[in-house]
């Protein structure tokens, strides 16, 4: 069993407990329920901004702690300045020390596209989301049948949610996608064992439909990553171990986006 699986079987239970503690109607009277979420698309392709989807994580399965002093308010404000053209905030607890919070309070000092990123095997799941007043939910094509993928991604978007797919290899992309989507994310990083290949991008960029917006998720740490990203078709870079591991990730992130 793999670090996925073990995510996955906890997720269940999380859901399930979420689910007792607190019902549908109440997660429907959330102030954020029914805003209209922010175009991922606008904002990605956007002139002014950097196609940067910057995230908020504190530790990681993989590197362990990462940052545990940042404040998510402060660094997500900081990304949004410096020109991201999304965040991504962790929500997941006990893998990556995440919470509901976190997300709430990026939301309450961005007016930009919040993705909820996390481990989606249900609809409440996406309910959640939207209460918390996140704009994009993370689908995950190697732990969700193409089904599932089809019914949560309708699921979402009949929210007005964007929804983003995650794949890792072609055979993930060829039976994952459907209508229900608005892009596609390639993760460089497995999932499985967390190695990283910036390769897999270049592999499948061309095999993701022009209709979807074209993301590359993780290994990306240098400037001149994302020029050669950009010429090879990808709309959007996600990045965030690199911004979160200095003592000012939103410094970290200035200076980047200065050598692109």
């Amino acid at each position: 069993m793999n670090i996925l699986d073990k995510i996955v079987i906890r997720k269940k239970e999380e859901v399930e407990l979420a689910k007792q503690r607190t019902a549908v109607q109440l997660l429907e009277k959330s102030i954020y329920f029914n805003r209209k979420p922010y175009s991922f698309k606008e904002f990605l392709l956007a002139e002014n901004r950097t196609g940067i989807i910057a995230e908020f994580k504190r530790r990681s399965p993989s590197k362990g702690l990462i940052n545990g002093a940042a404040e998510v308010g402060q660094v997500t404000k900081a990304y949004n300045d410096a020109g991201a053209s999304a965040l991504s905030v962790l929500t997941d607890t006990d893998f990556f020390g995440g919470e509901p919070n976190d997300l709430m309070e990026a939301r309450a000092v961005n007016q930009i596209p919040i993705l909820r990123k996390d481990f989606i095997i249900d609809e409440y799941q996406i309910l959640e989301a939207k209460a918390w007043g996140a704009d994009i939910i993370l689908l995950i094509a190697s732990i969700l049948s193409p089904e599932q993928i089809a019914y949560l991604g309708k699921f979402a978007q009949n929210l007005g949610l964007n929804v983003l797919l995650e794949v890792h290899n072609q055979d993930e992309l060829e039976r994952s996608i459907c209508a229900n989507l608005d892009a596609i994310g390639v993760n460089n990083r497995n999932l499985g064992d967390f190695t990283v290949n910036i390769q897999t991008s270049y592999d499948l960029v061309n095999q993701i439909p022009d209709e979807f917006l074209k993301i590359s998720e993780s290994a990306i740490s240098h400037p001149q990553t994302i020029k050669e990203l950009r010429n090879a078709g990808f709309n959007g870079f996600l990045i965030g171990e690199n911004f979160m591991k200095t003592n000012d990730p939103g410094i970290a992130m200035q200076g980047f986006v200065a050598q692109i």
